[in-house]
């Protein structure tokens, strides 16, 4: 009885995902979860080394197929589009992940790189939904709506700038963006909502433990749950609004840190 419920409410078997940026850091600890989940996985990156790597690792858990993209180019996100309308016929979950990250100080931002990171990380998201709206809606219904889920941040939540200017500002416009789809997509039966994670292991958390003495030890202080993220945290919230146990959710934004942002 315990195993049909948790299969009712939980099971992504056979569903199709795409997760961008999908080979490293937070995005492959993503990409793991739902291959192991039962999902026929797509996983987009410039890196065609990295995905294959990851494409390897999980051959013998499930189906995953790497397709090569630098999505900070718009013509990039089309033909992704294009790529996988060939490889499926619809598309049950979109986990939009790939960004970048800068921080400098308030006078060295340049207008390039502002608008390079503003690119990816807003603009990205927005065209390849709108590239993939018509797979996302093959077999969504009311009962099972289709979802899409971006990768947020925390630094899109909080007021301190760590001179993250333009990351902070282009998380916050994705959370928005999250929350003005979900308005427009509900009647399409396509659920949209935000994961805003606090520190994971990835790339650029290693930067800056490495870029600053003792910060590793300075933020795990700060987190109540004495530990930063890992993949079975940020997988099961993905399971979890992509499952019928998510279903009805719909236009949110949750921070998922360990309770920083509460003790902050």
């Amino acid at each position: 009885m315990a195993a049909d419920i948790y299969h009712e409410l939980f099971s992504l078997k056979g569903k199709t995902a795409l997760v961008t940026g999908g080979a490293k850091g937070v995005g492959a600890l993503i990409s793991k979860t739902l291959v192991r989940a039962g999902c026929r996985v797509f996983i987009s990156g410039r890196s065609r080394d990295a995905g294959q790597r990851l494409v390897d690792e999980l051959a013998e858990h499930g189906e995953c197929t790497f397709l090569q993209h630098d999505l900070g180019d718009a013509e990039q996100v089309q033909a992704l589009a294009r790529e996988l309308a060939e490889h499926s016929a619809s598309l049950d979950i979109l986990v939009n992940n790939a960004g970048t990250f800068n921080a400098e100080p308030l006078g060295s931002v340049s207008e390039k790189s502002w608008d390079d990171l503003m690119g990816l990380n807003v603009r990205t998201p927005f065209l390849l939904i709108q590239a993939l709206l018509p797979l996302l809606g093959t077999k969504a219904s009311t009962a099972d709506p289709a979802r899409i889920i971006n990768i947020g941040s925390i630094g899109g939540l909080m007021p301190q700038s760590n001179g993250a200017y333009a990351y902070g500002c282009s998380k916050a416009a994705l959370h928005q963006l999250t929350r003005m789809l979900a308005s427009d997509l509900r009647v399409r039966h396509i659920n949209v909502n935000a994961i805003a994670p606090g520190y994971f292991p990835s790339d650029m958390t290693a930067g800056f433990f490495e870029a600053v003495p003792n910060l590793e030890q300075t933020m795990l202080g700060k987190i109540p749950a004495g530990r930063f993220g890992s993949q079975e945290d940020i997988g099961g919230m993905v399971v979890f609004l992509a499952s019928r146990a998510g279903a009805y959710l719909t236009g949110t934004v949750t921070a998922l840190d360990g309770g920083f942002l509460g003790a902050a």
